[in-house]
């Protein structure tokens, strides 16, 4: 019979969070032996060579993938490749078109804004990839053929993974970040994470993967990523991350890598990381991010939550004095979307919080006010109006 005074936790809090034994995980070394297809080891940080990567054979590669599969699981959690792109004129050209994109955003007041810096203090690209494509497809096509971004995707995701990226420009002066992880439960409250069990909050890392292509070169000045190697791999991480001793031992500890334009930075997503402050003068830092997503985080079968939800709305009116208000939200659970991404943060700003309301939570607020159907109908439908891409 398993010990329970053993055994591992399934419901994580701040109790969990240990600022010594963070620390001396994060201590880890990155040894060279254990990484032979890296060129250098930076910072503990692997650093391939992208041309010569894809010279490489079929049997190499998938010798590659496992050595960055592992990087990301238990390593350092963080990959760069040196040229992973390595025609110039295609990067400027991308570039160019990006900030043609930004440019008409800014002069019509859309892209409101990003998740850590007030609306105008950088300029940020939502839904980059799917506006590149249609802006410029020839662009897109010949930008997305690229090796070693499926390669580095499909070692952490494996096939039918899906791409979006968020183009970043950060001016000179711009802020540093705070310290975070990243989607899905990056974005979510210490509330909510306690409601997840360990598990979720081990997979939640295995669901994504970050990445981002540099469109310009990026010395230390101008604020490249800073990562604390070897923090995805502690579990209780998500609500540590939220805790100031776990943060003031990020800004004591992180690495930098500077990077030159068409290098690539992978990193799993649960990686402790900010964006630096760009204490240049002349350099627009931009960045073309990516998150890369499984193939698995949907559903088996295909709901209508909107039509659902209006049905058993008035139902649950009826029922409001008859259930107990615990009964009443489980049927809210069983009815509408409890989660509000994907989102168009152009429409769905993230600048009051990391996310939007869900479809749940208009019902219930809908519930606790006594609205009509109708007027619940309505505001279930405005939700969903601003769930398009332009």
């Amino acid at each position: 019979m398993l010990d329970q005074g053993t055994a591992a936790p399934v419901w994580l809090s701040e109790a969990d969070c240990d600022i010594a034994a963070f620390a001396d995980h994060v201590a880890q070394t990155t040894a060279a032996a254990d990484h032979p297809f890296a060129t250098e080891i930076v910072s503990n940080i692997p650093v391939y060579d992208g041309p010569a990567l894809e010279r490489g054979d079929e049997a190499q590669w998938r010798a590659v993938m496992a050595e960055w599969n592992r990087v990301f699981a238990t390593g350092a959690g963080i990959i760069a490749i040196r040229q992973g792109y390595t025609d110039m004129a295609l990067i400027d050209a991308v570039t160019e078109a990006l900030n043609a994109i930004i440019a008409e955003e800014e002069a019509t007041g859309a892209g409101s804004g990003d998740h850590f810096a007030a609306a105008g203090a950088n300029s940020r690209i939502w839904n980059a990839h799917e506006k590149l494509g249609i802006a410029a497809p020839e662009l897109f096509a010949r930008y997305n053929a690229n090796e070693c971004v499926r390669r580095a995707s499909e070692a952490w995701l494996g096939s039918g993974y899906q791409i979006t990226t968020q183009a970043n420009v950060v001016r000179p002066g711009g802020k540093a970040q705070t310290a975070h992880r990243d989607y899905h439960m990056g974005f979510q409250t210490v509330e909510t994470l306690r409601g997840y069990p360990a598990t979720q909050h081990a997979l939640s890392a295995q669901l994504t993967l970050q990445g981002a292509v540099a469109h310009c070169d990026m010395p230390l000045a101008s604020g490249p990523t800073k990562l604390l190697p070897y923090s995805q791999s502690y579990l209780p991480g998500y609500i540590a991350i939220h805790r100031p001793e776990f943060r003031a031992l990020f800004e004591e500890n992180y690495v930098q890598l500077p990077l030159q334009k068409g290098d690539l930075l992978f990193f799993n997503p649960a990686t402790f990381h900010a964006a630096g402050e760009n204490r240049t003068t002349d350099i627009q830092r931009f960045a073309n991010l990516m998150q890369i997503g499984s193939a698995f985080g949907r559903s088996i079968e295909i709901v209508d939550r909107i039509r659902l939800s209006k049905a058993v709305y008035p139902a649950l009116l009826a029922l409001k004095e008859r259930v107990s208000a615990r009964a009443l939200d489980n049927i809210v659970a069983a009815t509408a979307e409890g989660y509000p991404f994907p989102a168009n943060l152009d429409l769905e700003s993230p600048l009051s919080g990391m996310a939007p309301p869900s479809q749940q939570d208009v019902m219930r607020q809908a519930l606790a006010e006594d609205w009509t159907a109708r007027r619940f109908a309505e505001a279930i439908d405005a939700q969903a109006e601003l769930k398009r891409s332009h």
